[in-house]
């Protein structure tokens, strides 16, 4: 049993990476092997539309053809039993280099036929842990459930099951009076991060440790 999970935060120790160490907590309290993959420590770039996955008999058919980071990275998800992926929310959607990372994973297990032939080899659970600054009202105001549930429809399509884990409002700064942050109740926020991160992080392990089980 192995499951992988892939931190989109440039920070390696705030709410994306905490939320993610949880969930392999729980994964590894059912035996499971476990590793956190820090995307941003990564050097790739987005699909570059080479097609190279798509071509007939071509020898990186229904793979990325491109050789960065990446390569031995999907090499690991193909032989992992589950994978998390995590990012923060920046102006309604992840992360640059999670979306990069969604682009040229996801991109090569799908066909252009009609109906679309899906080439990952097995079915692996898949989870998504998103951190954002606004609250559960906001993200539905603003729109957000709908990339998430997007996210949500593709992963389950070429992995066959996906789930995901929303920390909302989030504790952004160690020091808020050295940032411009007027717009926000620092007491709150103080208060939120005591009371209601501790439950997502609960959440968290569950999910690996659920995940753990299942397979």
């Amino acid at each position: 049993m192995k499951v992988l999970a892939f931190n989109g935060s440039p920070r390696k120790k705030w709410n994306t990476a905490t939320l993610l160490e949880k969930a392999l907590e729980g994964a590894a309290s059912q035996g499971a092997e476990t590793e956190l993959i820090h995307l941003y420590e990564l050097k790739y770039k987005g699909c570059i539309s080479c097609f190279a996955c798509k071509t007939k008999g071509g020898k990186s058919y229904g793979k990325c053809a491109v050789k960065d980071d990446l390569a031995s990275i999907f090499k690991k998800i193909e032989t992992a039993d589950a994978i998390i992926l995590g990012s923060p929310i920046y102006y309604g959607t992840v992360s640059g280099e999670m979306k990069s990372f969604m682009e040229r994973l996801l991109f090569p297990y799908m066909t252009y036929s009609d109906p679309p032939q899906l080439l990952f080899p097995k079915k692996i659970n898949t989870g998504f842990i998103y951190t954002m600054n606004v609250t559960e009202d906001q993200m539905k105001k603003f729109g957000f459930a709908q990339h998430i549930r997007l996210n949500e429809i593709i992963l389950k399509l070429i992995f066959g099951a996906s789930e995901s884990l929303f920390s909302c409002d989030t504790y952004q700064f160690e020091d808020y009076s050295k940032v411009v942050a007027d717009r926000f109740d620092v007491d709150k926020k103080v208060q939120r991060r005591k009371e209601v991160f501790p439950k997502d992080c609960e959440k968290a392990f569950e999910m690996g440790s659920r995940f753990a089980k299942i397979n």
